[in-house]
């Protein structure tokens, strides 16, 4: 049952332009760090993307970050987000809300959403969703507020939160807008040989070959992923295309942890027509890292246990809209499977998978992927 503490008044206030943010960073340990099950982010990864100068999602958002206050400790934040490029590509006035943390009180999780409300409010916004972290570009945590699936830690870049947030968020008026589900994979002797031979019949009905990433055209490759991506899900539900600037950023943070056999690209007639990413669950080192700081000595935890990973996830996965049902999907699951126990991964997450994506989720379900893990976007009017 969420608690509502009123022994001390509680404070509401933007965090001005040119005050620290250490405060509103460090809330996420205090909340989270007594659960076996969370994986400290890397603060460094946290604070570039909060910082308004320097991260690209910032020249097409406004975003305003809430701290509440009680006898002078932060017990919950919230950023409130104008995402022009959402809005401009959908048409119509959606604002939205991330970075959720708070204690355990239906009084300061209401009191923040509220303040978020009112700001995107008075900048015309007609609804509030979220919590979007800060879009579905820019994952510093994956969209959604986990509420099934606490029992296992997160993959890379996934959200974990308190059981409790759901509470909060239906506490504070907030309605279901749309689920997204994590599909789990474990290595059981390889998938059937009929399966194989299915997802191979798939390749030769298109002409598809599929191919590893080339790290020695990185730039071309870069360029290609850019342009499938943005054609690929421009009729997905939350899609906003990626300005080049964002690509380039996401590149940059993903190439040290890239492995080539794990990032696929599909050609038909030589024409990249779709492309998925898994990479290393890097999850699996980063819980042994719970300051979240990889200095002075945290880059060596990272170093040394990031040999012992045996997990991947699988990112993302689309094709540009002549091949979308076409059933190359699948074969892209399987690729990326085979490819990955040969390399020495015994399980993966499939991860995010809209709740309706059908096309995603009966392949996995086909190869043995099972839902464990499901997280819930909200939104109300405002």
């Amino acid at each position: 049952m969420t608690r509502t503490t009123t022994s001390r008044p509680l404070r509401v206030r933007e965090i001005p332009e040119g005050e620290s943010l250490r405060g509103f960073i460090d809330l996420q340990w205090r909340i989270n760090q007594g659960d076996p099950q969370w994986v400290a982010p890397l603060r460094m990864s946290v604070t570039g993307a909060l910082d308004r100068k320097k991260h690209p999602f910032h020249r097409h958002a406004d975003v305003a970050y809430f701290v509440a206050e009680r006898g002078g400790e932060i017990v919950g934040r919230v950023a409130a987000i104008v995402n022009h490029a959402h809005n401009e590509f959908h048409e119509e006035k959606t604002g939205f809300f991330g970075l959720f943390e708070a204690e355990d009180d239906a009084g300061v999780a209401s009191a923040l959403l509220d303040a978020a409300a009112a700001w995107l409010a008075e900048r015309g916004m007609e609804r509030m969703r979220g919590p979007v972290n800060f879009s579905t570009n820019e994952e510093i945590a994956s969209p959604g507020v986990l509420i099934e699936g606490f029992d296992t830690p997160p993959a890379a870049m996934m959200t974990h939160n308190p059981p409790y947030y759901e509470a909060l968020m239906e506490g504070a008026g907030l309605e279901k807008s749309k689920d997204l589900t994590a599909f789990w994979l474990v290595s059981d002797g390889g998938p059937p040989a009929r399966l194989v031979k299915g997802f191979e019949r798939a390749l030769e009905r298109e002409g598809a070959t599929i191919r590893p990433l080339d790290l020695k055209r990185f730039r071309q490759e870069v360029d290609t992923i850019k342009a499938i991506y943005n054609s690929a899900w421009s009729r997905n539900w939350g899609f906003v295309p990626m300005s080049d600037a964002e690509f380039e950023h996401m590149a940059k943070d993903f190439r040290p942890i890239v492995d080539p056999a794990l990032c696929l690209i599909a050609e038909v007639d030589g024409e990249p027509v779709g492309f998925s990413l898994g990479i290393p669950n890097i999850h699996e080192a980063m819980r042994h890292i719970p300051s979240g700081r990889l200095f002075p000595f945290g880059l060596f935890k990272f170093l040394w246990y990031r040999r012992r990973i045996r997990g991947l996830r699988v990112i993302t996965l689309g094709f540009t809209p002549k091949y979308q049902h076409s059933g190359l999907g699948a074969a892209f699951y399987l690729r990326t499977w085979l490819s990955g126990t040969a390399r020495g991964y015994d399980r993966a997450e499939a991860s995010w998978i809209l709740e309706d994506n059908l096309d995603m989720a009966r392949p996995l379900e086909r190869m043995g992927g099972r839902i464990y893990k499901r997280y819930r976007i909200y939104e109300r009017a405002i």
